[in-house]
């Protein structure tokens, strides 16, 4: 008699799109990325506490030696974050890529690069949900969706890229733009009168009552008490539209504003 042979596999292995944070060094210094990631994490630990992170050096005039990019790995670890891996570059990227250890994204750029014709890699549809109710239309006299301690921070002049706005225990009003590669982040709701082309992150201590309102939406990421949709995920109909974020039952959903 013939042994009966078991074909089934112990683990099975898939593809698909997962969120995954680009940090893009412009500057090689260990010490302030891994200060500027710490408090980021301290800001919003519910996206960024032990996030997987994807190091791009491609701002740099020439690719970190092997002591400076293992001393950048070791600084975010302890700042909270991982990196996994290295976006694609030069075959020096490569080879740094080969001695740290770590696996090299080649098809992998931010949104920043999607203009260059490098790939961009795209997710699934996702289609535009509805509001449960009519939403409030922000307007100058729109009460806070989240009460919080103190007035709201009202920030007027445009949030551009690389900085960062931060409203501690309150809300957050930005009566300008939002820039690609800009971040506001507040603990309360976030409401944006200009266009949101950067990454917006409310609730970011965990309140999952908060919302996101924006006049006009291209956004890079949006986050509710750590839940996030990534520029891939949103629908094109809401692209350019005013639109609100908010979460139900633990789903980050999008809808656009009347």
């Amino acid at each position: 008699m013939s042994a009966v042979v078991d074909y089934a596999q112990a683990g099975e292995l898939k593809f698909g799109q997962v969120g995954i944070a680009n940090l893009r060094v412009r500057t090689l210094d260990v010490a302030q990325l891994a200060n500027e990631m710490r408090e980021r994490v301290q800001r919003a630990p519910n996206l960024f506490g032990r996030a997987a992170v994807v190091l791009d050096f491609g701002g740099l005039s020439k690719v970190p030696s092997l002591e400076e990019a293992h001393a950048l790995v070791v600084g975010l670890h302890e700042a909270g974050v991982f990196p996994v891996a290295l976006a694609y570059g030069t075959k020096d990227v490569d080879a740094l890529s080969q001695s740290l250890g770590l696996p090299l994204l080649a098809k992998f750029r931010a949104q920043y690069e999607s203009g260059t014709g490098t790939s961009v890699p795209t997710a699934s549809p996702v289609t535009a949900e509805a509001a449960p109710t009519k939403p409030p239309v922000a307007t100058a006299a729109t009460t806070p969706t989240v009460p919080k301690s103190g007035p709201g921070l009202m920030h007027s002049t445009p949030v551009r890229s690389g900085q960062q706005v931060y409203a501690d225990n309150r809300d957050l009003t930005v009566v300008n733009t939002v820039g690609a590669g800009a971040e506001v982040i507040a603990d309360g709701s976030i409401h944006i009168y200009g266009a949101l082309r950067g990454r917006a992150l409310a609730g970011a201590q965990g309140d999952e009552s908060a919302r996101i309102f924006c006049r006009e939406f291209h956004a890079e990421l949006v986050a509710v008490a750590g839940h996030y949709k990534v520029l891939e995920d949103i629908p094109a109909e809401l692209r350019g539209k005013p639109v609100q974020a908010w979460l139900d039952q633990g789903q980050l959903k999008l809808a656009a504003l009347d």
